[in-house]
Parts: C-alpha cells; sequence; structure tokens
C-alpha cells in the first residue's frame, strides 16, 4: 500500500519540519523525475511519484547515514504503506547488497542484520530500479548529470562502488530504452528547478 499524493506530501512537510534540510526538495526531484519517466514507460505515475517522494523519508529522523534506510522503512511499516517502504529499504542498493553501500555505516548492529535481512528478502521491480535511477541524478530541487551527481556523493564519502557506479549507467540506458528518448530530456533537466 501507498499513501495519496496529498498525504505523501503531508509526511513529507511533516517530516521536513522535524529534520530541516536539502532532503526534501532531493525527495520532490526524485518524485518529479520518477513521475516523468513512469509517464513515459507505461508505468503508474502516481506510485513513482509518492514512492520519489518518500524514498529518504527516514531523514525525518535526524541526521543518519545507512541509519535512514532503516528509520524510513520502520516508520512506513508502522503507517500501513508496505510498498513505500520497500522503496525506502531498496533505494541505496541498485545492487541489492549493503557492501557497496556509500556513506557512514551509522546503524547498530541490529539495525545492519535488518537492513541485510530485508533486501535479502526483497524481490526488485522497475518502481525500484526507477527510485534508485532518479536518486542518482536529484539534486536539492534541480536536475544533474548521473555522473556529476555521482562523483558528488564518491567526493563526500571518498569512495563510490564501481559496480554501483556501473549500474547506475546501466539503469540509465534501460530507462532511455524503454522511454525511446533521452533520460535528461525526459525529466526535464535544463527546466526543472524547484
Amino acid at each position: 500500500m501507498l499513501p495519496t499524493k496529498e498525504r505523501a506530501e503531508e509526511i513529507l512537510r511533516e517530516g521536513e519540519s522535524m529534520n530541516p534540510g536539502p532532503w526534501g526538495d532531493h525527495s520532490r526531484t526524485v518524485a518529479h523525475c520518477a513521475q516523468c519517466i513512469a509517464k513515459q514507460t507505461g508505468m503508474d505515475a502516481d506510485k513513482a511519484y509518492i514512492a520519489g517522494l518518500l524514498h529518504d523519508i527516514g531523514r525525518r529522523f535526524g541526521k543518519r547515514h545507512l541509519g535512514h534506510v532503516i528509520d524510513g522503512y520502520r516508520y512506513m511499516m508502522d503507517l500501513g504503506y508496505d510498498e513505500a517502504a520497500k522503496i525506502c529499504l531498496t533505494h541505496s542498493f541498485n545492487v541489492q547488497s549493503i557492501d557497496n553501500y556509500v556513506g557512514n555505516r551509522d546503524a547498530t548492529e541490529s539495525e545492519t542484520e535488518e537492513i541485510i535481512r530485508k533486501l535479502e528478502e526483497a524481490v526488485y521491480d522497475d518502481y525500484d530500479r526507477l527510485i534508485q535511477l532518479c536518486d542518482a541524478i536529484s539534486g536539492a530541487g534541480f536536475v544533474m548529470d548521473i555522473v556529476d551527481r555521482m562523483n558528488d556523493v564518491k567526493n563526500r564519502y571518498g569512495s563510490y562502488a564501481q559496480d554501483k557506479w556501473e549500474n547506475n549507467i546501466y539503469l540509465k540506458s534501460y530507462f532511455e530504452e524503454k522511454m525511446g528518448r533521452d533520460l535528461y530530456e525526459a525529466v526535464e533537466k535544463e527546466r526543472f528547478h524547484i
């Protein structure tokens, strides 16, 4: 299950009031990109938009890196939104393994074990892949070139797993082929700004 678009926007605003920061506009950018791509690939555009809005909702609980994944998953499960919970979990793992996580591993041992277990159980679909791609091209209120975004993350954290990098490039070509057009044109890269 997913919340309505209106409820998802409300959840995001509530989260921003608890932990203000650029993650809110980043989430809106992911939602915009996901909706644009979904419309052009026959996917449910509302579902894609909602998943994009809520993928980082674990950040409402404070500044955490790996921890935001499990915080968001648990929060969405508590609200009964299992589809959103899955996206909160999968968006950071385009290779479906915790091994290539980029960022601080600040989750507790039990949280990390839960993430690993839930990842092993997850069956990825095009909504998981779509949000992973859109996360990899979204700044805080604007669309970025995928290589620039990955380099930005690499510069902030000191590394970027090669298999994660290559899979992001694959996701770009995968959705371009499904759309039959350039990714950046599809998501209005030059025109979209919050």
